[in-house]
């Protein structure tokens, strides 16, 4: 599955635009980590915690973005897009969405 930023694809011809398709994480902090997180912010350290629990959200809303593109019967996703959310304290959520679209190569 191609999934560009772009609202076209190089060396393809959009034939069908199939739709509006999602995906998204939500993640909460953790009691433990956060206090660690907390004594390496003091020092101007990276956020490890973070940083991994943050790649883990993008990877699985693009995950389920991608199933949705394929449920449709889509072979690339254009125009993708990532966006976060503050849902409760101490809770994220991360949202990728874009246009789930059919294409042929030129």
């Amino acid at each position: 599955m191609l999934v560009v930023t772009s609202d076209d694809l190089s060396g393809y011809r959009i034939v069908e635009v199939l739709g509006l398709v999602r995906g998204s994480s939500i993640r909460t902090r953790h009691l433990l980590a956060d206090i660690t997180e907390w004594l390496r912010n003091l020092v101007g350290a990276e956020l490890h915690h973070y940083t991994k629990m943050m790649a883990e959200a993008r990877e699985q809303a693009l995950d389920r973005m991608v199933d949705q593109a394929r449920g449709l019967g889509a072979d690339a996703v254009v125009g993708a897009r990532f966006a976060t959310s503050a849902i409760a304290a101490g809770a994220s959520e991360m949202l990728a969405y874009g246009t789930a679209v059919r294409v042929e190569k030129i």
